[in-house]
C-alpha cells in the first residue's frame, strides 16, 4: 500500500463510517477498483483506521463523556453485547463473506429497508427525541438490530439507525446513539485487528497507516456535523435510494 492509497481509503472511511451506507462495503469496493490485493495487512488497515472515527466521536460529543451520562453509557454497553457475542463466535465465517457480490446485495436490501422504515414512521411521532429519555429495552433492541451489520455491506450505522427508528427514536436521536454505539464496536474490532496484525505495519507500512488514520479522523469529524445538520431538514430516503442504485451498479459491474 502506498500513501495515495492510504489517503483515498482514509477519505472513504471517514466519509462513510457514520452514514448508513456501509463504510466496510465502500472500502472493499474502492480497494478492488484501486487494484489492491486483499492481503491480511490491507484488510487490517481498513479496520484499524476505523479507530480514527472513534476519535471523531469523542471530539464531537466530548460533553457526553461525564458521570452525568453514566446511564446512557450503560445503555450503550447493553446495545454492544449482542454484536460482541455473535461477532466473536462467528468471526471467521464473517470474514469469509467479504466479497463484492455480498456487499452489493446487502446494499440493495438495506436500501429497501430504509425506504420501508421511512414509510412506517411517516405518520408516527417519536417517543424519544433526546437520548436522556432512552430506556434499556430500546437500547437492547437497537443492539440486536446491529448484529445484521456483521454481514458486509449492511452498514453498522444503517442497521442501528433503522433499529432505533423502529423502537421510537427520532432521526437525530437515532443517529446520535449510532455514533456513540460505534465506540465499543470499533474499539473491539479495530483493537483486535491491530493486535493481530501489528507486525504488518512495521517499517515502510507505518507511514501509510498514520496518514490514512489522520485523513479518516478529519473527514469523519466533518461528515458527522454535516450529517446531523442534514437530518434537521431531510429524511433517510435519499440514503435508501443511494444504496439501491449503488448496489445495482455493483452487481452490474460484477
Amino acid at each position: 500500500m502506498d500513501v495515495l492509497h492510504s489517503v483515498i481509503l482514509g477519505l472513504v472511511e471517514g466519509a462513510t463510517e457514520f452514514l448508513p451506507i456501509s463504510s466496510t462495503g465502500h472500502l472493499i469496493v474502492v480497494s478492488q477498483w484501486l487494484g489492491m490485493e486483499q492481503t491480511e495487512g490491507n484488510k487490517a488497515f481498513e479496520v484499524i483506521i476505523q479507530l480514527a472515527a472513534i476519535l471523531a466521536v469523542v471530539a464531537n460529543y466530548k460533553e457526553r463523556f461525564t458521570f452525568k451520562h453514566f446511564r446512557l453509557w450503560c445503555q450503550v454497553f447493553v446495545a454492544f453485547l449482542p454484536v460482541a457475542m455473535v461477532g466473536f463466535l462467528f468471526r471467521h465465517q464473517i470474514k469469509a463473506m467479504f466479497s463484492v457480490s455480498v456487499v452489493a446485495t446487502m446494499f440493495i436490501v438495506g436500501g429497501v429497508i430504509f425506504l420501508m422504515a421511512e414509510r412506517w414512521i411517516k405518520y408516527k411521532s417519536p417517543s424519544v427525541d433526546n437520548l436522556d429519555n432512552l430506556n434499556f429495552k430500546q437500547a437492547l433492541w437497537i443492539g440486536i438490530a446491529q448484529v445484521f451489520a456483521l454481514i458486509p455491506g449492511t452498514s453498522r450505522a444503517g442497521s442501528t439507525i433503522v433499529g432505533a427508528l423502529f423502537v421510537g427514536l427520532s432521526r437525530k436521536a437515532s443517529a446520535e446513539f449510532s455514533f456513540l454505539l460505534a465506540l465499543p464496536v470499533m474499539m473491539a474490532a479495530s483493537g483486535y485487528d491491530l493486535l493481530s496484525n501489528y507486525k504488518e505495519f512495521a517499517g515502510e507500512q507505518l507511514m501509510p497507516l498514520v496518514i490514512g488514520f489522520v485523513v479518516a479522523f478529519l473527514s469523519a469529524f466533518v461528515v458527522m456535523k454535516l450529517f446531523m445538520a442534514f437530518l434537521e431538514k431531510f429524511t433517510f430516503v435519499a440514503f435508501g435510494w443511494y444504496r439501491i442504485l449503488f448496489g445495482g451498479l455493483l452487481l452490474f459491474l460484477a
